[in-house]
């Protein structure tokens, strides 16, 4: 019995740490109107620390902050292009999900596809080779080797012709 003592209290620790955390998710702005502005933007932006989350769902500090930061604006009566080019002017056009196509942001575009485009020639390339090599490296066959050959083809090496349907 004194040994699930501690498992228990951890277990305890964890129920109360997880309730803990979802009290934090819980908006914070009292204004309902602000608060859904502030969700409608932050989902646009990328979380600079996750990467792959949207700034409305991370959980990263950095990302809360932002979130604040944007609520405050917003409060101050800020339009949403103002909040995003304040964004985009702090952190650059990274943060957002679908930076604007500039010439800055041709490789946020199309580096992806360059990519993908180069590995298939790179691919293509290198098995062709790679056939000629093993091509030149086969021994040519003897007189009895060909024979075999053609009789096993029925007796013709064009096999267009010399067959009967």
């Amino acid at each position: 019995m004194r040994r699930l003592l501690p498992f228990a209290l951890l277990a305890l620790l964890v129920l109360f740490a997880g309730a803990a955390s979802a009290r934090e998710a819980a908006p914070t702005a009292e204004d309902v109107v602000v608060e859904k502005r502030m969700v409608a933007i932050s989902e646009e932006l990328r979380c600079l620390v996750c990467q792959n989350e949207s700034l409305a769902a991370s959980q990263a500090d950095l990302a809360k902050d932002l979130r604040r930061e944007i609520r405050e604006q917003i409060q101050d009566g800020r339009s949403d292009q103002e909040i995003m080019d304040f964004m985009v002017g702090r952190y650059g056009d990274f943060v957002r999900y679908r930076p604007p196509l500039t010439g800055a942001t041709l490789m946020l575009w199309f580096g992806p596809f360059a990519l993908l485009l180069t590995g298939v020639v790179v691919l293509v390339v290198y098995l062709r080779r790679r056939s000629r090599r093993v091509a030149a490296t086969l021994p040519a066959l003897s007189a009895e080797e060909q024979r075999k050959v053609d009789a096993l083809l029925g007796g013709t090496r064009d096999t267009t012709e010399g067959r009967k349907p």
